[in-house]
């Protein structure tokens, strides 16, 4: 049996970017920075959420925020003049933001958000 699922936590590499199509469906995009190994190693992964929740959109913005994201692994095609091209990205199921006081959680359902009393 086969299984796609990644799980990781980085941090937020820039601001998330918001799509809306003429169809309705929204889609966030997020450049997450993660460590690899070594410490001086650092990788920058694409990660795209579908239909994120509004309070969603307006919580991620900051880049260094921490993030934990869960979902597969996907490989994107298109094709330039002169050669066809692929991508490799993480579709994202859930996606969480952490800071010292609250806790936003996004996916595809909705937004969880948890304070934490001071």
């Amino acid at each position: 049996m086969d299984l796609n699922l990644v799980v990781f936590g980085g941090r937020l590499a820039a601001p998330p970017e918001l799509r809306v199509f003429q169809s309705g469906m929204s889609m966030m995009r997020y450049l997450v920075a993660v460590r690899s190994g070594t410490p001086s190693r650092m990788d920058v992964l694409p990660v795209t959420l579908w239909n994120p929740d509004r309070k969603h959109c307006e919580a991620f913005d900051t880049p260094g925020d921490r993030v934990w994201v869960a979902g597969s692994v996907q490989r994107r095609f298109w094709d330039d003049p002169d050669t066809r091209r692929s991508k490799l990205e993480i579709v994202a199921s859930a996606v969480e933001v952490r800071d010292d006081d609250v806790s936003f959680c996004a996916s595809h359902r909705g937004v969880d958000i948890d304070r934490t009393s001071p």
